[in-house]
């Protein structure tokens, strides 16, 4: 984490120190949650809706820190008048101008990665290939946003090697703040789907939106992007880059400069070859990774892609996958208490990502009786019955057995679906829309078999891994 002397953060910071500071005092990490402050660190009360951080600098204070951040237009309370403060004009402000000084002082290689789908397996996937050549930092969980993401560089310490560094957004702006911050050598976009359409308008808008990682790119630095995408080809193309700034692409097409050769998609794994369009001695056979679909087939396909573009052998990268471990409820393989196969990806849905999971089971065989259970998919926008529709209208007999929606958007879902369907064995409806949970869980209790398999997805508002959770217990 960053070390650095009192008055070299109010430098950093964009500060100034307060007249009982002692500039020559050593601070050791930052933090912004007053109940976990330790000591000798920077405290950095921030200003939200419903909430002010100057309100808990004195208790920051009590419990060790070193110094605080203390914003300009607020007035220092007695209390504080012999405290060690930098005053700034704005502490988020001045938080980003902390982490964005510090990472250029630092000697470590950053993969930014932004997309749709994916971010956070791919940032797993990548960090687990470089481990074996490098040390590695990643974005602890969700930590990537204007706070998060500031804060995932400051956790740096100059011993690392490569930080692996997820870049999330909502809306036009954020991700070019965020990738001036960390300032990648490498950036990866997953994907193009449909999250944030309700910000951004249109799928084009969204491509733009993630694009934007592009315009932090150090000089030599490389912009790798799924280019099984149109649009991001396309907004690659109208982007301009410097000619400092290489592309290249990965993908399961073979036009892309990485991309995937006999995929086999099975219910504990995935297998394919990696091939090197450019270079083919870069090529790599019988690679095989414990996360389910195609689709993380292609995010497999950029960790790789950036790992060997930052010298990782064959082996260390084949290694890597073999460990990897991820961030939970993503296609998470696991048993009911009857021992059917369940599918876990509880966290979050939208249309691409529906669309990928559906595949997934539709390529999987050998069960009796294969369910989707689908949930809600929040914040699409105007068009979010159309969405849900259009995922009905995509699920036809050869890909499950039957469909279970759940939540009032998801009944579209099943309206759709049911017109490709008939009726079920013994009379059973093979699609039906539930809005009380605990009915849908009886439902299926009732009538799911050893071999049969569910899978179980949803945006993380639904909480669908209650229904997993539900299935588990005896």
């Amino acid at each position: 984490m960053i070390k650095r002397t009192l008055g070299d953060m109010a430098v950093m910071s964009g500060g100034t120190n307060s007249k009982a500071s002692l500039p020559g005092t050593e601070l050791v990490g930052v933090t912004t949650d007053s109940r976990r402050v330790q000591q000798g660190q920077l405290f950095i009360p921030l200003v939200g809706e419903h909430y002010d951080g100057h309100d808990f600098v004195q208790g920051a204070f009590a419990s060790g820190a070193g110094a605080a951040l203390w914003q300009s237009d607020r007035e220092v309370p007695k209390e504080l008048a012999e405290a060690s403060l930098i005053f700034v004009e704005d502490t988020l402000t001045a938080l980003q101008r902390l982490a964005s000084s510090y990472r250029q002082e630092l000697k470590v290689r950053v993969i930014g990665v932004t997309g749709s789908n994916g971010k956070t397996t791919t940032k797993d996937m990548a960090a687990s290939v470089l481990a074996g050549v490098f040390r590695v930092h990643k974005t602890e969980g969700n930590l990537n946003n204007h706070i998060g993401l500031p804060l995932t560089v400051l956790q740096l310490d100059e011993t690392v090697e490569a930080a692996v560094i997820e870049m999330g957004m909502s809306d036009f702006g954020e991700i070019e703040l965020l990738t001036r911050i960390a300032k990648p050598d490498i950036a990866i976009i997953t994907n193009i789907g449909d999250a944030h359409l309700l910000q951004l308008g249109s799928r084009e808008g969204i491509a733009k939106a993630k694009l934007e990682i592009a315009s932090g790119l150090t000089p030599g630095g490389i912009l790798l992007y799924n280019g099984d995408e149109p649009l991001l080809r396309s907004g690659v193309q109208a982007l301009g880059l410097p000619e400092s700034i290489a592309t290249q692409t990965f993908g399961i097409g073979s036009d892309n400069d990485w991309s995937a050769q006999n995929v086999e998609l099975g219910a504990d794994a995935s297998r394919f070859d990696m091939v090197s369009k450019q270079d083919p001695g870069r090529s790599i056979k019988g690679l095989r990774i414990p996360v389910l679909g195609q689709h993380n087939v292609a995010n497999a396909l950029a960790a790789i892609a950036a790992a060997m573009l930052l010298g990782v052998p064959q082996v260390r990268i084949q290694e890597g996958l073999s460990g990897l471990t991820l961030t939970g409820m993503r296609i998470e393989p696991l048993r009911a208490a009857n021992g059917a196969l369940l599918l876990s990806d509880a966290y979050n849905a939208n249309p691409t990502a529906v669309r990928a999971a559906v595949d997934l089971v539709a390529h999987l065989s050998g069960y009796r009786r294969k369910w989707l259970v689908l949930g809600d998919m929040l914040e699409l926008g105007p068009q979010e019955a159309e969405l849900h529709a259009g995922i009905g209208e995509y699920v036809l007999p050869d890909k499950a057995d039957a469909v279970l929606t759940y939540g009032a958007l998801s009944r579209h879902t099943a309206e759709a679906a049911a017109k490709n369907f008939g009726i079920g064995e013994a009379g059973d409806q093979p699609v039906i829309a539930f809005e009380d949970k605990n009915a849908l869980i009886e439902w299926l209790q009732a009538r799911l078999a050893p071999e049969d398999l569910v899978l179980v997805k949803g945006s993380r508002g639904m909480r669908m891994e209650e229904i997993i959770q539900a299935l588990q217990r005896v």
